[in-house]
C-alpha cells in the first residue's frame, strides 16, 4: 500500500464490506497488514482506510481510518464514530497509508474525528 513517505507496507485485501447510508448503497475494501498479522496480538486486526466528501473541508484531506477485528461470522460492524485521522495529519514526519481510490465514498461521514488543527 502506498504511504505518505517511501515506506511500502504490505497489506492484503481481506474483503469488501457492503452497506448503505441514507439509502445509498456503498462498499469499502478492508485490508490486513501482513507483518502485523504474524503477531498474536494483531492476528485478527483489520484496517479500513476511507475518504469521503468531508475530506479537505471538515476532516483531513488524506482520509481517515477505522480499526476492526476479523468477525466470527459474515457480518462486521463499522462504527464511523471510531474513525480517526492518520498521524501524518498532525505531523508530516509520520508515514501513513494513503487511502486507495476505491475506498473514496461519495457521501459525507459526519462522525468520528474530523478537525485536525
Amino acid at each position: 500500500m502506498k504511504t505518505s513517505t517511501s515506506r511500502k507496507p504490505k497489506y492484503i485485501k481481506y474483503g469488501t464490506v457492503f452497506f448503505s447510508i441514507d439509502g445509498i448503497a456503498l462498499k469499502l475494501n478492508v485490508y490486513q497488514d501482513i507483518e502485523l498479522s504474524k503477531s498474536d496480538e494483531y492476528k485478527d486486526y483489520l484496517f479500513l482506510p476511507f475518504s469521503d466528501k468531508t475530506c479537505g473541508k471538515e476532516s483531513y484531506i488524506g482520509g481517515r481510518y477505522i480499526d476492526l477485528k476479523i468477525p466470527k461470522g459474515n457480518t462486521i460492524l463499522i462504527d464511523f464514530n471510531k474513525a480517526y485521522n492518520p498521524y501524518c495529519a498532525y505531523n508530516h514526519k509520520y508515514s501513513c497509508p494513503i487511502v486507495p481510490l476505491e475506498n473514496d465514498l461519495n457521501v459525507e461521514i459526519k462522525a468520528g474525528v474530523k478537525t485536525f488543527h
